[in-house]
């Protein structure tokens, strides 16, 4: 077995570690788990799979190796965790880093509007959420909620930004007319 193959095998058993990890509900420790297996996985030599025909056919004529398979799923993973914990920004940056390997990947989509919309980035986060409902049909009454409850939370918040400012006018107006 060569360095590349132990390297391999090492950062897919980080992985399933990770994995037992998240399904424990203990998404920290899954965390260290995928960022050791990123550790091993990034660094290897992707022309080293082709030469020992671990590859597949993937779109506009660039070969998908196992790596890139693996660094999707561990990508997606850690995407989940951070979903998990509540640190939007890093859910949605893991989402992204998936999207790029896939475009295609329907949970990190998801993943990557609903960081967008917990961060305030609401137009986006609606853009994404329609996209999915279109692309993925099987799944649209999920994305149909969180869109719902996002634009509900919005208009909550425009109503009592609202509401502010309209205090602070009409005590602008009160002062200008005490002061007439």
């Amino acid at each position: 077995m060569s360095s590349t193959e132990e390297k391999f095998e090492i950062a897919k058993k980080q992985k399933e570690t990770g994995d037992q990890a998240f399904k424990d509900g203990k998404a920290k420790e899954a965390l260290t788990s995928y960022h050791g297996a990123l550790m091993y996985a990034q660094g290897l030599d992707k022309n080293a799979f082709k030469s020992m025909g671990m590859t597949e056919p993937a779109e506009a004529g660039k070969e998908k190796t196992e790596v890139d398979e693996l660094l999707e799923k561990i990508y997606n993973n850690m995407s989940a965790c951070y979903m998990k914990i509540g640190n939007w920004k890093r859910t949605q940056e893991t989402a992204e880093k998936v999207l790029s390997k896939n475009e295609t990947n329907y949970k990190a989509m998801y993943r990557k509007a609903k960081a967008l919309a917990e961060q305030g980035y609401l137009e986006r986060a609606y853009k994404l959420f329609s996209d999915l409902i279109t692309k993925n049909p099987s799944e649209a009454t999920l994305y149909e909620q969180e869109l719902a409850r996002y634009k509900a939370i919005d208009a909550q918040r425009e109503k009592a930004n609202n509401a502010k400012l309209k205090g602070f006018l009409n005590k602008a107006e009160k002062k200008a007319s005490a002061h007439a």
